[in-house]
């Protein structure tokens, strides 16, 4: 169904209440459990064989052999029990919108458009006070030195809806490097899969700004840029679920920010989850960038807090 749906839904896109309603079959991409899967431990920093997620919580006890998998950093007490209470009431006080997929979304940020490569300041007049505090966490963040967030989002996934969302990565022509990600209500899970589609996302302009962090994770010190790496068809990539329990802030940078795409499994949401996604500017849009003059009324809305 091409048209939109009362859900939210839209396209190829569906939820438990369209595909009921108008009896959609839904062909969600199989992920053989069983296949070269990994889960990533945040007490070690590498994905160990397995598929629960809730295997990292044996570390240091891990069976077979470690994949290194760059780009993660997982803060598993970024929010304490009172903060993350606080800021579910603010969030639970404001309208949600539907949005694709079973989900609801709240939206504070410019007005983008990614295949046209258009900014506009739109409807953005800053961000919700009650989450203020979050983002005034992010300096004691060493990963997040000099983060400016342009954007947050409130998503909410709900099993009664089948909530998910498929596999993709987040646009790199306006969105920079470090993508956050602050959790919520319940546990779920990250699921990645390599990237086989080269000319989506705006990929290629990855080659044009230096990135921020090397693959440890530390300030790059070198002026290069981020060498996307296509998938070779000889190469036998892994799965690697990355666990992202209730209170923990989740960064993506590096390989798994620009290789792989990141999913959420409808079988991952297995109670209401909600998640505050942060985005930031890529250089071109920063001071100095080349099209610095057109992000300025947007870094002064940015500032503001109501």
């Amino acid at each position: 169904m091409d048209k939109p749906r009362p859900c939210g839904c839209k396209g190829r896109r569906s939820c438990l209440i369209c595909e009921d309603k108008y009896k959609i079959t839904q062909n969600f991409a199989y992920l053989e459990k069983s296949r070269n899967a990994f889960v990533y431990c945040p007490y070690c920093n590498a994905a160990w064989p397995g598929w629960d997620c809730e295997d990292y919580k044996s570390h240091p006890n891990h069976k077979g052999e470690p994949l290194d998998f760059p780009g993660i950093y997982i803060d598993l007490g970024f929010l304490n029990e009172n903060e993350h209470d606080n800021v579910i009431t603010g969030i639970d006080s404001l309208p949600w919108d539907l949005s694709q997929s079973g989900r609801r979304k709240q939206n504070f940020g410019p007005k983008c458009n990614f295949k046209k490569r258009k900014l506009q300041l739109g409807d953005f007049c800053g961000f919700p006070k009650f989450s203020k505090f979050i983002q005034d966490k992010f300096y004691d963040v060493t990963i997040l030195k000099d983060f400016q967030t342009i954007e947050q989002c409130s998503l909410e996934y709900d099993p009664l809806r089948g909530a998910s969302i498929d596999p993709h990565i987040d646009d790199c022509w306006i969105w920079g490097e470090r993508i956050v990600t602050v959790n919520l209500l319940s546990d779920s899970v990250l699921t990645l899969t390599y990237n086989n589609k080269p000319n989506k996302y705006n990929l290629e302009c990855v080659s044009l700004y230096n990135k921020v962090l090397d693959a440890k994770g530390m300030v790059n010190s070198v002026s290069e840029c981020y060498k996307v790496r296509p998938m070779q068809m000889d190469v036998n990539y892994p799965i690697v679920r990355v666990p992202m329990p209730k209170f923990s802030l989740l960064v993506m940078f590096d390989s798994a920010r620009y290789d792989w795409e990141h999913q959420i499994l409808r079988e991952d949401i297995r109670e209401r989850r909600v998640c505050l996604a942060y985005r930031e500017f890529t250089p071109l849009y920063l001071m100095g960038g080349p099209y610095c003059s057109k992000s300025k009324g947007i870094f002064d809305e940015a500032k503001k807090f109501w």
